[in-house]
């Protein structure tokens, strides 16, 4: 079913079909909230991840920390910025890689003012 926002590039609204997409993904990343979790994370994330029940795609996202991928495949970024908080990266880091730039590129274009509204409103506005 079409929906108003699919026009827009790059965006990936959390609404019922995307968050049953990635409802295990997203249990997931919850689970790293708990200490110990996050230990069985570090010892070996590919057996943990299995544990979740993830697809493939969302397996290789998170071992390549892939964050973009990651919230195509159905991710909230509430919750899978805690791989981020694990690997102890800030929200500018995701944001720079997400968007193909280094951290500090990243934090220089949100000082100067964000980006550019040029090529991201609705494809049919092009």
């Amino acid at each position: 079913m079409s929906k108003a926002y699919d026009d827009i590039p790059g965006t990936y609204i959390l609404d019922g079909a995307h968050c049953r997409k990635g409802y295990q993904l997203n249990m997931l990343c919850m689970s790293l909230n708990d200490a110990d979790s996050r230990a069985e994370f570090a010892r070996d994330e590919a057996a943990y991840i299995d544990k979740f029940g993830v697809t493939p795609e969302q397996k290789q996202a998170i071992l390549e920390r892939d964050y973009l991928e990651l919230l195509r495949l159905g991710g909230n970024i509430y919750y899978t910025f805690k791989i981020a908080i694990f690997d102890r990266k800030s929200m500018q880091y995701v944001g720079g890689r997400m968007s193909g730039l280094t951290e500090d590129e990243f934090k220089q274009m949100m000082v100067s003012g964000g980006r550019s509204v040029e090529g991201n409103r609705y494809e049919g506005e092009r």
